[in-house]
């Protein structure tokens, strides 16, 4: 035990005096030319490294420098610049005169991918003759090569042309590197903007074997959070997995395998785009669960000052800036082009529960087309085809619903209709806008409509019993049946519908049922929330009796008016005048029997004259 103790502080004192004597003996400063030409060379980047380097070697051998910038050729800013920069080296390839970086580890760095840290030929730069390849470099005394790559506590900028900046703070990226050009890499980061907050950390595998013809990254996990204004609650949180391409001849970068989740929801399938000045965009996704409810703010989806029932939820308001417009020209949809199918099995959107819903939208600069949006709602279907032009400075939209059996109770309560009205509406129309929201269709939108409903019920109006309750009033010998509710039942309704700006028209309405029979027309106004409909009702059953009376009744259309705001709705009847004028019909009938009877008799001239 006590030879090996002595054998080990032996070679210890061996290594660390090996160590002082390469720190004494190797200056570090004498590869600052190596590594600023080398990284010139390859790269055509300038390397500057301000203030001596040092050695520093516990617990790895490594070189220390200054602050560090590294520039674009003709860039006006470095891309790259950092407080601090350490070198981790190879021992024994210094021996041999050789700088092996292991590892470069930057901290406190700041990244600006903007337009001015971009690459610029000089202006008057010359041109060498086509298909002509540079005379290569001789090779160098020096061999240089990095296997790793560590960032800490660093930020992103990046910009885009003149769009706003997006800063990406909190980096921490690990970076490992085989001799094929497979890296590994390890990254998490923070992004705030606009009162919103984005927390991002993933595990990457990337092969730039082919490089740069090709790119290659398999991101095996991949986790977010995202929360702030105009967002719900709890945030956006989730994680997948995916592999991106960059392909250099198509200039293309490929989104597949796709496996993310946000919430409750979830997505599959592939996308990819060609950047540029306008970006091309082909998309196709599917989920077997997509909860809208919860991954967008109320506000974001229904544009109205006051919050739907189906969207009710606790949401912090963006902030309000004075000189910042709305835009509601939709001239985004300018800026590219995009091809988009999505399928999903399931999707929840305003409290409403849809199944086997299908799309396929079409962007073309600006003229959005979509060609198909379908999907089930309980027992019933609809397809809202449609198309947004946007290319001009007022946008207009056209759409032509189709609606089958659908229930429009729920419909109502999500969009917050106070009506307390059942049945399946079936509905086929066309319909024009010039902004895509709730508050915009109810007062600015144009259009007609065929509408049907199968078993319909209003609840708290009757028009039976209104009616037969009326008539009971004014001729005590009528009785009608008290087993009826409140409500008014149809078995079949239909009408014409024509929207203008706000007020619905309702023209060539029909209903029927076992008890009665109505027509009518009326206008209804869906700002104010207020209606004036006028019916002419025939109640076939209900009747106790069978009196000529009663008879006339079942086959007399009454005039009913309904008007007023749809919370507190008000009616008219006009059964006094249909029962005067039975009982002069009668009195008339009778009369002229009388006169026949009595034709011979002077007063029977007389009498018919007068009835006529």
């Amino acid at each position: 035990m006590r030879r090996l103790l002595t054998t080990l502080m032996i070679l210890l004192v061996v290594i660390v005096a090996g160590l002082s004597a390469l720190v004494l003996l190797v200056n570090p400063n004498d590869f600052r030319a190596y590594m600023v030409h080398q990284v010139e060379q390859r790269s055509g980047y300038q390397l500057r490294l301000d203030g001596p380097l040092r050695w520093h070697v516990w617990p790895q051998l490594s070189i220390l420098s200054g602050r560090m910038s590294l520039t674009a050729p003709g860039a006006t800013q470095p891309i790259v610049s950092s407080e601090n920069m350490r070198l981790d080296v190879a021992l024994l390839p210094l021996l041999s005169h050789q700088l092996q970086v292991q590892q470069v580890m930057l901290k406190g760095a700041v990244v600006q991918l903007t337009p001015e840290t971009e690459a610029r030929k000089p202006e008057n730069a010359p041109v060498g003759p086509s298909g002509s390849n540079p005379a290569p470099e001789p090779e160098q005394g020096w061999s240089f090569d990095i296997a790793k790559l560590k960032v800490a506590d660093s930020v992103l900028v990046f910009q885009h042309d003149d769009d706003e900046q997006v800063t990406v703070r909190n980096i921490n990226l690990q970076m490992e590197q085989d001799d094929n050009k497979q890296a590994h890499i390890e990254f998490n980061s923070r992004i705030n903007r606009d009162q919103r907050d984005l927390s991002l950390s993933f595990v990457a595998d990337l092969n730039a074997r082919d490089y740069p013809q090709k790119l290659d990254a398999t991101f095996s996990k991949l986790d977010y959070k995202f929360i702030g204004a105009d967002l719900p609650k709890q945030g956006i949180s989730g994680s997948g997995t995916l592999r991106i391409s960059w392909l250099q001849p198509s200039h293309k970068l490929e989104l597949s395998q796709i496996q993310l989740t946000a919430n409750e929801s979830d997505l599959q399938g592939s996308a990819s785009v060609m950047p540029g000045d306008k970006p091309q965009w082909v998309v196709d996704v599917q989920s077997k669960k997509l909860n809208l409810d919860n991954l967008v703010a109320a506000s974001a989806v229904t544009n109205t000052a006051v919050p739907q029932r189906g969207q009710q939820q606790n949401t912090l308001p963006r902030p309000i800036i004075a000189t910042g417009v709305e835009d509601t020209t939709y001239r985004n949809l300018r800026g590219f082009s995009a091809q988009v199918k999505v399928a999903a099995d399931a999707v929840r959107w305003r409290g409403l529960n849809f199944s086997d819903v299908r799309s396929d939208i079409t962007n073309e600069y600006g003229l959005l087309k979509i060609a198909a949006l379908t999907g089930q709602f309980g027992k019933g279907s609809m397809s809202l085809p449609g198309e947004l032009d946007a290319r001009k400075d007022e946008p207009r939209l056209h759409f032509q619903p189709q609606i089958d059996n659908i229930e429009i109770a729920p419909i109502l309560t999500a969009f917050d209709y106070p009506i307390a009205l059942t049945g399946q509406l079936s509905m086929q129309g066309q319909f024009t806008g010039d902004r895509l929201n709730s508050d915009a269709f109810r007062r600015s939108w144009q259009g007609k409509a065929n509408v049907t409903m199968a078993d319909s019920h209003l609840q708290g109006m009757n028009f039976q019993q209104m009616i037969q309750q009326a008539v009971e009033r004014s001729n005590s010998s009528i009785k009608a049946k008290q087993e009826y509710d409140n409500v008014t039942v149809l078995e079949r309704f239909s009408a014409a519908a024509t929207l203008n700006n706000g007020e619905l028209d309702l023209t060539n309405m029909l209903g029927n049922s076992a008890v009665l029979d109505l027509t009518g027309e009326g206008t209804m106004d869906l700002v104010k929330e207020d209606c004036d409909t006028r019916f002419n009702v025939t109640v076939k059953g209900g009747w106790d009796g069978d009196n000529k009376l009663i008879t006339m009744l079942k086959n007399t259309p009454i005039p009913v008016r309904v008007y007023g705001p749809w919370q507190k709705l008000n009616y008219s009847l006009q059964v006094d005048d249909i029962l005067r004028n039975q009982m002069q019909d009668e009195a008339k009938r009778r009369l002229r029997e009388w006169a026949d009877k009595h034709s011979s008799n002077p007063k029977a001239n007389d009498l018919k004259k007068l009835l006529e």
